[in-house]
């Protein structure tokens, strides 16, 4: 008789609890990172899979590289369109993230993921956002994103896979993913983009518009925190403007 796996119980906001446990269950896709199973999701609540932590290892970055690719090809209805079941409203850590479905992903990416959190910590972007279309590079369809996927929410489980944590998933560009992981560090991270790759080539110049994906998590973090976040947000926007 095998034993019973261990689980984890965040208690947080009724809202954050139903963004997270429907953004857990659309990133389950076959052939995707593996996803903590969701147990139960009520009133701020939620009973999900404890995944034991391991060590970062190249086969597994490898590995995660063409899963991460796997899930973003899965697709979403739209840019901006929240997991099926899950709030308008939602979270990204502690900031608040509306999840608006949109056609075009440089209008939305300027009017839900820059403007709002540039105005709340005292940004100037008025620049970026008139330019967006010309920064943005070659059209892609919606893909499906983790959305905080940042270093803390890629787990290097003892299995010897790499897990998806805490997602603020909803359907958007699959550069702003990678871009987050680039942006606080990733053990193996050239492994992991060169098996991306393999899966699911980028465009041309992509590493040019990795500072214009950078905004949106450096923007929530200067509107949480302020300070050198602030700074890193100027700097890339900066960045992004010079070419």
């Amino acid at each position: 008789m095998g034993s019973r796996a261990a689980l984890r119980t965040k208690l947080q906001s009724p809202q954050a609890t139903a963004a997270e446990a429907a953004g857990l269950r659309w990133l389950r896709v076959e052939g995707g990172p593996p996803v903590p199973f969701v147990h139960s999701a009520d009133d701020g609540r939620l009973v999900i899979d404890e995944i034991p932590h391991g060590t970062p290892n190249l086969q597994a970055a490898v590995t995660f590289g063409r899963r991460l690719a796997t899930l973003h090809l899965a697709g979403a209805p739209a840019f901006g369109a929240p997991p099926p079941g899950g709030p308008r409203e939602a979270t990204i850590g502690m900031a608040s993230m509306v999840n608006e479905p949109a056609s075009s992903w440089p209008e939305w990416f300027a009017a839900h993921r820059i403007k709002p959190y540039a105005s709340r910590a005292g940004i100037d972007m008025s620049e970026i956002c008139s330019r967006i279309t010309s920064l943005a590079g070659p059209p892609e369809p919606p893909a499906r994103l983790h959305g905080d996927l940042w270093s803390g929410n890629v787990l290097w489980g003892a299995d010897g896979q790499v897990w998806l944590i805490d997602p603020a998933a909803h359907g958007g560009h699959r550069e702003s993913d990678l871009a987050m992981l680039q942006l606080f560090g990733c053990p193996f991270l050239d492994h992991v983009l060169g098996a991306y790759q393999e899966i699911a080539p980028l465009a041309d110049g992509w590493r040019s518009r990795v500072p214009l994906h950078q905004l949106f998590p450096l923007l929530v973090h200067a509107e949480l925190f302020g300070g050198g976040y602030r700074s890193e947000a100027v700097a890339a926007a900066r960045s992004v403007l010079q070419g």
